[in-house]
């Protein structure tokens, strides 16, 4: 039985790649990069070998299941092998009685038919059709007799060809089965890093976001923002749109309704009344007209950090909420706006 098996798929060269794959990944990031863009690099190529892997998963439990089908067909190749040798068994018994019986009739009387008993004779019904049996009866009952022992044999050559084919596909299956056993493992171990790294990228996020409120309150405490209210109504209609994507996934640097991050969401809904605004928190608070915390109105957008960088934006609700999107691992949503430093109007 042929056993073909793709290249790529032999355990040894799959246990090396991924190994390598898990490998590289386990190394220390470059000095140049900070811990945050670090942790999203090994992220990102961190995924891309996921997806490698399950394909190669999704190959190997196909392969597992096909070798476990082959097998069950073998099994009831043998188990039908062994219901017709019975039968052959038994009707050559009959045939030697018939024979033995047939040679005391002809010693005692030369004219009784022996083909008429042949014919008569109603246990090769259960072994084989009338045609077939005609096909191997010969002229006398000798012939009748070899022509039984001869398929007796041939299905007796084919059980030993049977018994082959089933240890050929045991040994299939459980080849198959440490195969896809292997990437399993090596998969759930990917799966694992996958999490460790959103965990750590969460909780860089929540540091880095910590240290830049810290310094924006430092800096506004020390040069407080005073700026007069602009007036007007601003765009009140922005909220609405936004409310459309409510549970949104966050992406680092994601500005469509696939996923967004936070400017990428306010320039996505802007963008749905004809005004364009830059993928950057601190870009659009300098391209708004500020506006105090105390004069913001329905679509205004809220920043957080201080006047040379803002850290995060969101969309004005109203009642001191807003919507944003808020890190990696939440989706967009309602939020309060504690801790903005100021708002801006376009």
């Amino acid at each position: 039985m042929n056993d073909r098996r793709r290249p790529g798929l032999t355990a040894p060269t799959v246990f090396l790649a991924l190994a390598g794959v898990i490998l590289s990944l386990l190394l220390p990031a470059t000095a140049s990069a900070t811990p945050l863009s670090s942790k999203r690099a090994q992220l990102r190529e961190l995924q891309a070998k996921l997806e490698k892997v399950y394909r190669k998963a999704d190959i190997a439990v196909e392969r597992y299941n096909q070798a476990r089908e082959k097998l069950e067909t073998v099994k009831r190749q043998i188990a039908e092998n062994r219901r017709l040798l019975r039968l052959a068994e038994y009707n050559l018994q009959v045939a030697n009685q018939q024979l033995a019986a047939r040679a005391e009739s002809i010693y005692k009387t030369d004219d009784v038919s022996f083909v008429d008993v042949i014919f008569a004779a109603r246990s090769f019904d259960e072994l084989v059709t009338q045609l077939d049996m005609m096909t191997r009866l010969g002229n006398s009952d000798v012939d009748t007799v070899k022509s039984i022992a001869a398929y007796r044999q041939e299905i007796r050559d084919r059980r030993v060809k049977l018994e082959a084919d089933r240890e050929a596909a045991d040994k299939l299956v459980a080849e198959a089965a440490a195969r896809k056993d292997e990437i399993l493992a090596i998969q759930a171990r990917l799966e694992r890093m996958t999490r460790g790294l959103r965990a750590d990228i969460r909780r860089l996020e929540a540091q880095q976001a910590a240290a830049a409120a810290a310094a924006a309150q430092r800096a506004q405490q020390q040069a407080p923002v005073d700026v007069p209210d602009p007036g007007g109504p601003g765009h009140p209609e922005v909220v609405a749109i936004a409310q459309r994507y409510l549970g949104v996934p966050y992406v680092y640097g994601g500005a469509s309704p696939s996923g967004f991050d936070c400017s990428g969401l306010t320039m996505y809904c802007y963008a749905q009344i004809g005004i364009s605004l830059p993928h950057g928190a601190t870009a659009q608070q300098q391209m708004s007209t500020p506006v105090p915390i105390s004069a913001l109105q329905p679509g205004d957008l809220v920043f957080f950090g201080g006047p040379s960088y803002s850290y995060h934006v969101g969309i004005y609700v109203g009642g001191g909420t807003m919507i944003h999107a808020p890190h990696t691992g939440a989706v967009v949503s309602y939020g309060s706006i504690s801790g903005a430093w100021i708002g801006g109007r376009f």
